[in-house]
């Protein structure tokens, strides 16, 4: 279903939605491709809506496993509600694929002809708040004597241009190890998932959420892809949720 941006509200904006949660808990859930959302006067940026379906828009599944496992753990989260095909909150403002033109071989119309002014605006009004939301969660924390762990969930395809993928999950990290190595470890200590480490995407990519808000904060972070096809009812969305909680809660972080 194709999500539409909503008015501001307590906890809410057209850029990001804040799942509340305990200043003292030990872990902030981040998602930042969990909506599909486009602005009515984007006109969908040209594109038939099944586009806005696919990858390309938003990371399936994503939403509803970082609202599942921020219940589980009594955690707060902070999501964004806009797409990734608007402007990407997970590059740094000046990559070149902030606001992509093609996509996984569609041809993004309302794009093309985007300049810096545009992506300036794009920035203000729905990546620049939705980072904005991020830092005050982690404040919050950080004035409560916590020093949260950032936990930033995303999905992928089971499915790619070199044929299938076989990984169930996988940890993306780069220099600060101190959560995502005890994380990958826990992970394929599982018996029944095939657990990747910065796979099907490397994690080194300058400016991204986690390298803006953990490792130029010094907070301990990483991204874990899961794979679509196991997030695509509750059943899996939950067991998922429960899979990490039970990992999350006797992980051993420095």
């Amino acid at each position: 279903m194709l999500q539409r941006v909503s008015d501001s509200a307590s906890g809410h904006a057209e850029s990001f939605e804040i799942v509340e949660g305990p200043a003292t808990s030990r872990y902030i859930f981040v998602c930042d491709h969990a909506s599909n959302a486009i602005p009515a006067e984007y006109g969908n940026l040209g594109l038939d809506p099944l586009q806005l379906q696919r990858h390309i828009a938003y990371d399936i599944g994503a939403d509803a496993l970082t609202r599942a496992l921020a219940k589980e753990m009594s955690a707060p989260a902070v999501l964004s509600r806009f797409s990734r095909l608007l402007i990407d909150p997970n590059r740094g403002d000046d990559d070149p694929t902030l606001v992509m033109k093609l996509s996984d071989g569609a041809i993004v119309p309302g794009n093309a002809k985007v300049d810096d002014a545009e992506v300036a605006r794009r920035i203000a009004r729905f990546s620049g708040p939705y980072h904005a939301a991020v830092d005050r969660v982690i404040d919050r924390s950080l004035a409560a004597g916590v020093s949260p762990i950032l936990f930033s969930l995303h999905s992928f395809t089971p499915v790619f241009h070199d044929g299938p993928r076989p990984w169930h999950c996988s940890v993306l990290w780069e220099h600060d190890g101190r959560f995502a190595l005890p994380l990958l470890d826990a992970l394929r200590a599982e018996p029944d998932i095939v657990t990747g480490e910065n796979e099907p995407y490397a994690g080194a990519l300058k400016g991204d959420s986690m390298t803006r808000h953990g490792l130029d904060r010094g907070l301990p972070h990483a991204i874990v892809e899961v794979r679509q096809d196991l997030l695509d009812d509750s059943t899996g969305i939950s067991a998922w949720a429960v899979r990490f909680s039970r990992i999350l809660t006797g992980l051993a972080v420095k």
